[in-house]
């Protein structure tokens, strides 16, 4: 009997790929292969790749080299959005033997009859605008923690940002399909959803192939806040504008909605947000992070922000950290911007050094170590539920907060994968929460029991 062939995965970028590579996986498995960790040996090492900064180009020609080191004659599969935006770039690379675009990689394993190694890749690629229907995923790449993939694509139209050429228009699942993934996910026993899509906010629009909005981001969170069996519910990252204050104070009140939003700012200068085409100003982005506040003091309140954009002066950068600085936040994501073909921004004046631009990123990362201490610090002395995760790492097991704190606790294997109150004690020197149980649960007993049985054997 010939043996099963072997596939692994690699996953660039977000979590909306991550969402996509598993739902890809699971067909390879549906047709007979088995997966297996990426630095094992396999038949067929798939790259999901991302468009969003240089450095990831970079990572994926890495990917490949480890890949083909694994195994010199493994076939290599190349998708996602670099894929779509630059695939003969890509079939160029060494050892790459196939390139799919936006609309074919769901369907990857009809490319791939036999595996022999092609000497230039094959390349299939839709135009981005034949992008125009749903493939819904979700990924369960832990116990803990799922990825549900609700939208898609993106009409927003952003000077820097190649996302709506990858993966073209705005679309979203049905309410009932993301309600039926959501109910097999919860059946799994992973406690936690996260909510990802390209423009979440944006949720409704061609749900039926068409640009109008049969169900709201609102009616989404309202629903899936009734789905049995789901413990937590997150929402991954919402454009301001379409953050409204009926889901701010839904989820303040919500079942299984945590208090953690992740609102991308990209500058705290009007001026730099007209030149990036955002679609609100620094006004709106106060009010919504006022409005969290006042509903929820508590919340973790994340921020993406861009550093060096063309034209960012001195001045503006400065706007940007005060306004930073003064708001109420918890934490930040930098972006360095990197000039991406076909971009408006790529071809604007008022180009900015990068040595400017690193230092500007280094300011902000250095402030956002700040916001996080200051935002634990807001939290010790408070009673919270921690959602504990599977790795144990130098003796200690990990998990996170509702509102997004990160604690540690000692290592004890019966704890993965469950929830438990816990008081939060005091910052240890790797910046991470130390706690203690509210009630010691039972399988703290029974963890030392084994621990001790373990030494003793």
């Amino acid at each position: 009997m010939e043996a099963r062939k072997k596939v692994a995965f690699y996953t660039l970028g977000c979590k909306l790929n991550f969402s996509e590579t598993s739902t890809i996986a699971r067909s390879f498995q549906d047709e007979g292969f088995d997966r297996v960790d990426f630095e094992d040996p396999a038949d067929i090492y798939v790259i999901n790749t991302c468009s969003v900064t240089e450095n990831a180009d970079k990572q994926f020609k890495q990917m490949v080299r480890k890949a083909l080191k694994k195994n010199d004659k493994a076939f290599v599969a190349a998708v996602g959005c670099y894929a779509q935006l630059k695939p003969e770039e890509l079939a160029a690379v060494d050892g790459v033997d196939l390139v799919l675009g936006a609309t074919e990689k769901f369907k990857i394993t009809d490319y791939i009859n036999d595996l022999s190694k092609n000497d230039m890749g094959e390349v299939h690629s839709c135009e981005i605008s034949e992008a125009d229907f749903y493939v819904g995923s979700y990924s369960i790449g832990d116990r803990t923690r799922a990825f549900l993939k609700v939208q898609d694509g993106c009409d927003y139209k952003c000077t820097y940002c190649t996302i709506p050429l990858a993966r073209g228009i705005s679309r979203s699942d049905t309410l009932e399909n993301v309600l039926k993934n959501a109910a097999e996910i919860s059946a799994q026993n992973i406690r936690e959803i996260v909510l990802t899509g390209v423009n979440i906010g944006d949720y409704g629009k061609g749900e039926f192939g068409n640009k109008k909005h049969e169900h709201t981001f609102y009616e989404l969170v309202q629903e899936l806040d009734k789905v049995e069996g789901i413990e937590r519910l997150r929402i991954s990252s919402i454009e301001p504008n379409l953050l409204k204050n009926e889901t701010i104070e839904f989820v303040s009140k919500s079942r299984t909605f945590v208090p953690h939003f992740h609102i991308p700012l990209q500058s705290g200068s009007n001026d730099i947000l007209k030149l990036m085409r955002r679609r609100y100003l620094r006004e709106v982005y106060t009010e919504r992070v006022n409005k969290i506040r006042e509903v929820m003091p508590h919340a973790c309140i994340g921020v993406d922000v861009i550093v060096g954009f063309p034209g960012e002066t001195d001045a503006h950068f400065l706007e940007t950290y005060n306004f930073l600085n003064e708001m109420d936040i918890s934490y930040l994501h930098v972006f360095t911007y990197s000039e991406r073909d076909n971009t408006p921004a790529a071809t604007m004046d008022g180009t900015v050094p990068n040595n400017v631009r690193a230092k500007r990123s280094k300011m902000l990362r250095g402030l956002s170590v700040k916001k996080r201490r200051a935002f634990y610090e807001g939290q010790l002395g408070t009673t919270r539920t921690v959602l504990f995760e599977s790795e144990n790492r130098e003796g200690y097991i990990h998990g996170f907060t509702e509102n997004y704190v990160k604690v540690k606790m000692h290592w004890n294997p019966e704890l993965v994968n469950t929830l438990h109150e816990v008081n939060l004690i005091s910052i240890d020197d790797d910046g991470m929460v130390k706690a203690e149980f509210v009630n010691k649960p039972e399988v703290f007993d029974a963890g030392i029991i084994n621990a001790f049985e373990t030494l003793l054997a």
